[in-house]
């Protein structure tokens, strides 16, 4: 659902539309411009719907741009890099942790000399 929500926006090129979503969808924190509802709340559903029917092509434009902006800063390749730099991370702290817990100790695969 969230890469459908977010295709949406990338494709509405004409900045038209509007984007109704799910409260329990992960895109729904991210496309804020979006109609948010409960789906399981029909009154609620059924607002948004006649809301995004009535909206002026000026508000969807402001809200499709929004949008669209969003999606083309957070993409597959911020993702990925933002992927890299945690595993990077978390290796320097294994490294150090490492290093640090054999300060004045012995390596246990030498062998003991007397």
């Amino acid at each position: 659902m969230n890469l459908v929500a977010k295709e949406f926006v990338a494709a509405r090129d004409d900045d038209s539309g509007v984007l109704v979503l799910s409260q329990f969808t992960g895109a729904a924190r991210d496309l804020t411009e979006a109609l948010i509802v409960n789906p399981y709340d029909l009154r609620q559903a059924s607002d948004a719907l006649a809301t995004a029917l009535r909206m002026s092509a000026d508000e969807q434009r402001e809200r499709m741009q929004s949008m669209r902006r969003l999606v083309a800063e957070f993409n597959v390749y911020r993702w990925a890099g933002r992927m890299l730099v945690d595993a990077a991370e978390l290796r320097r702290k294994e490294r150090m942790s490492g290093r640090l817990g054999t300060i004045g100790t012995r390596p246990s695969w030498r062998p003991e000399f007397a």
